[in-house]
């Protein structure tokens, strides 16, 4: 793919993320994702056939990213603790980072424009962190719940803390928070 061709994507879906983010889908017309990015109509339907294609694209580039930010150092980390600390403190610091694509994950996870098989897909970027828990649970150092609900909690509480930074603009704050809210929802994880 040349560069040319990268940057036009790259400029669609940096558009469709504010757009969408701001207006919601059925209010974002493809015509004012082209002018806000930049390109010709034609050039953004070159690229995504349909708006359900950008759409999905859009989810697909904005969950990899989002994970590869939470796996970022993970490697260097030996213990069930420490991978989960880093994974914690990767999540709210890209929250912090993104927050546009934040938004867009939170708004549109379980929309009915996300497709079954972008949703399917997406969701094997994150197996690290299912093996992750499993290992958790099997070694006794997790409790052993639902692990929907262990995701669930752990992302409502990253999204909590993320907003309370934003909100009130505690950024010089921001580690102690991460490792005073870690240590909380481990306390509630941990066996």
């Amino acid at each position: 793919m040349s560069d040319t061709v990268r940057e036009k994507r790259e400029a669609i879906i940096n558009a469709a993320l504010k757009l969408f983010t701001e207006r919601g889908f059925d209010n974002t017309p493809t015509a004012l994702i082209s002018q806000e990015a930049g390109v010709a109509t034609g050039t953004l339907f070159r690229y995504y056939p349909t708006k359900e294609d950008l759409i999905n694209s859009t989810y697909v580039i904005a969950k990899n990213r989002f994970a590869a930010a939470m796996a970022e150092g993970l490697e260097d980390e030996e213990t069930l603790e420490g991978k989960m600390r880093r994974i914690w403190g990767n999540t709210i610091r890209w929250g912090l980072k993104s927050p546009r694509e934040l938004l867009f994950l939170e708004q549109f996870m379980s929309s009915p424009y996300i497709s079954k098989i972008t949703e399917e897909e997406v969701m094997k970027r994150f197996v690290f962190l299912s093996d992750l828990i499993e290992e958790g649970v099997g070694e006794g150092k997790l409790r052993d719940i639902h692990r929907g609900l262990i995701f669930e909690m752990m992302f409502s509480a990253n999204r909590a803390v993320i907003k309370k930074i934003l909100t009130y603009r505690l950024q010089d704050q921001t580690e102690m928070l991460i490792d005073g809210s870690f240590e909380l929802v481990w306390s509630g994880l941990s066996r």
